[in-house]
């Protein structure tokens, strides 16, 4: 879908559907002007429906003039009130609003008054990524009209280089959502592993990918465990990005990569949801969806690498039983205390080899612990580091993407829960602050040197209902929070 910006008045702008936000306190101001530039007594009609124009309050019609076919207004409430993310969430239920009507949608809103460096650039993802739907795999798709070209009138001027993020950033994302939103028999190990291949070939990135052997070779005594249960060899992905010029950064993402989840010998059962393991591979298409999007942003003076130690989960008589030893590449014995945290043990094996790359900085992200979820709800995600300006980075990098982001304690005490009478650590530790101990867990697997997070995203990769800026199904979180984090400088505007 092309989305673009046009300074045409909206007097003279011509389309099919159009979208106008409105402040609270200067609705009659603003209603009068719509009515002279539309010809249309909209003030009128909106008098009847009692419109107020409050805080995600929408109205719509039909027009009769000006080949218009549809108006929506969306409240804004007060204009000092007005949040970013708030914008967002009344674009995205604005924008659906308009389902149903195809060809030219407009937006325009009071974009003077909304201050914000990458107004148009949230503006702009909130309407494109609200329509998507996932539709691949029904046999005999809806007829679903939708808008074809979307056009966002009237603010100021916008650089270049904003407006050609716009499609690498909302691909990266609708990337992850089909990722996460397709089923564990179609997403295999390979076909993630063929995800990324295809990305390296589209995209001009380097790609290496160790098969079970080559694990071996390297010692990864804890990925592997994970994988052994399963029919379908496992698939250790490394993307790498590297600028035209040298890069005076090197960046290391992780995600975890577990295409379905059973839970093991400790299998997945009542409220476990194990039909919903699908979406244990989260980290990894928030890692490939940046990776897409890096690839054609390409960011100036960054080299940056994309890990994802993939594998299933699952039950045989070759499976991982709960009171085994591994050790992984570091030489670290692990006493595996319960099958189900596996994604820690995958992310082990990732971390001491992104380690080994020297880099300045590394970031997982993980759905790895229900306990996240229960501490933090559905729509932030945990984040766990030492180094307080990395955590400042990405927590602002959240924040202008519209993803909650929320700093976690790494309490070193609580290392204690993962003593072992026999091995150097186990991999869970108690019930109380489970959340905590998995992300001292793989603080073990880091060398000291090198400044590293680890976001847990159990909780916000995939929405039940619709959230109003995500709608039903996998969010791809993540991928704008690495974006922004990673490449502000290559398409943001400073502050105007």
């Amino acid at each position: 879908m092309k989305i673009s910006i046009t300074s045409t008045p909206l007097q003279d702008w011509s389309g099919d559907v159009l979208i106008v936000g409105l402040f609270e306190e200067q609705l009659e101001k603003q209603l009068t002007q719509l009515d002279k530039h539309l010809s249309e007594p909209i003030q009128r009609v909106l008098e009847v429906e009692n419109f107020k124009a409050k805080s995600g309050e929408i109205s719509s019609f039909h027009l009769t003039q000006n080949g218009l076919r549809k108006i929506i207004l969306l409240g804004l409430g007060p204009v000092i009130k007005v949040k970013l993310n708030e914008l967002r969430k009344a674009v995205a239920t604005g924008v659906r609003a308009s389902l149903g009507n195809s060809g030219t949608l407009g937006i325009v809103l009071p974009w003077n008054q909304l201050s914000a460096s990458n107004l148009e650039l949230a503006v702009a993802e909130a309407a494109r990524l609200s329509l998507f739907k996932d539709i691949r795999f029904r046999s005999e798709p809806e007829p679903r009209k939708s808008p074809t070209k979307i056009e966002l009138i009237g603010p100021p001027c916008v650089s270049t280089s904003t407006l050609k993020a716009i499609d690498p950033i909302c691909s990266g994302v609708e990337l992850a959502r089909e990722l996460v939103g397709a089923p564990p028999n179609e997403l295999t190990p390979e076909a993630l592993a063929n995800t990324a291949a295809l990305i390296a070939k589209e995209k001009g990135l380097s790609l290496k990918v160790l098969e079970k052997e080559d694990c071996k070779d390297l010692g990864m005594g804890a990925y592997l465990a994970v994988s052994q249960g399963s029919d379908l060899p496992p698939k250790f992905i490394h993307l790498t990005y590297k600028p035209a010029k040298k890069a005076h950064k090197k960046i290391v993402l992780i995600g975890k990569g577990l295409t379905f989840d059973s839970g093991g010998y400790n299998l997945k059962v009542g409220a476990a949801q194990i039909d919903m393991m699908k979406f244990d591979m989260g980290g990894s298409a928030a890692v490939l969806g940046a990776a897409s999007a890096i690839g054609e942003i390409r960011p100036k003076g960054v080299e940056v690498h994309f890990i994802v130690a993939s594998c299933e989960n699952m039950v045989n008589g070759s499976a991982v039983h709960p009171g085994d030893i591994v050790k992984a590449s570091n030489g670290k014995t692990i006493e595996i205390n319960n099958t189900d945290a596996e994604g820690r043990l995958t992310l082990a094996d990732a971390l001491v080899y992104a380690s080994k790359l020297k880099p300045d900085a590394i970031v997982d992200l993980a759905t790895l612990t229900g306990a996240c979820v229960i501490a933090l709800g559905e729509e932030v995600a945990g984040l766990w580091t030492g180094n307080d300006e990395l955590a400042k980075d990405l927590i602002n990098a959240g924040e202008l993407a519209g993803e909650g982001l929320w700093r976690m304690p790494l309490h070193h005490s609580y290392k204690d829960g993962l003593k072992s009478l026999l091995a150097d650590i186990k991999n869970t530790g108690p019930r109380q602050g489970g959340s905590i101990t998995a992300a001292l867990f793989l603080q073990e697997f880091v060398e000291e040197s090198i400044n590293w997070a680890h976001i847990d995203i159990a909780g916000t990769v995939w929405a039940d209902k619709d959230r109003g800026l995500d709608p039903a199904g996998a969010t791809g979180y993540g991928v704008r929070t690495l974006l922004y984090w990673i490449c502000k400088e290559d398409f943001l505007e400073q502050e105007k």
